[in-house]
């Protein structure tokens, strides 16, 4: 059985939480890949940063739906959400528009589990951690090539 030490990508592209967003969609583009690890200076992970966090920045911002009552307005749903929305879209650093603590798998995790990570929690990029540091990275089409016969 087929495990990500297998099929993971090991010369991992990675970037630090300071990096300017200009310079991630840069490297994503120029690199052709989904996503990419951002790790501190030790090589620690502390998020990962996808090519969907960086289109989310051309989203408009909807406007939560309002209740009118007695002169007063009333929101019926979270302004956190809207905060985070907002945040998300005006980053200028990938610390503000990465998925901090992002899903993980050990060396030794089967393909078989990876992928159906994949599919169902829709993931294109998943980092190969152990003790905190990246090892590898495993993307979708590193699973597609378990597919072709040797």
């Amino acid at each position: 059985m087929k495990t990500a030490k297998d099929i993971m990508e090991k010369e991992v592209i990675s970037i630090t939480p300071e990096t300017d967003i200009s310079q991630a969609v840069e490297l994503l583009l120029n690199n052709h890949i989904n996503g990419v690890p951002v790790v501190d200076g030790e090589g620690t992970l502390k998020g990962i940063l996808c090519q969907s966090d960086l289109i989310f920045q051309q989203k408009t911002i909807s406007l939560p739906p309002i209740l009118t009552f007695l002169d007063g307005i009333i929101p019926l749903s979270s302004s956190k959400k809207l905060e985070n929305e907002m945040k998300k879209i005006a980053a200028g650093t990938v610390a503000q528009a990465m998925v901090p603590d992002p899903v993980t798998v050990a060396p030794d995790t089967p393909v078989s589990d990876i992928a159906a990570m994949m599919v169902e929690k829709h993931f294109h990029t998943i980092p190969v951690v152990q003790d905190g540091k990246v090892l590898g990275i495993v993307g979708k089409e590193d699973v597609l090539r378990t597919l072709i016969k040797s």
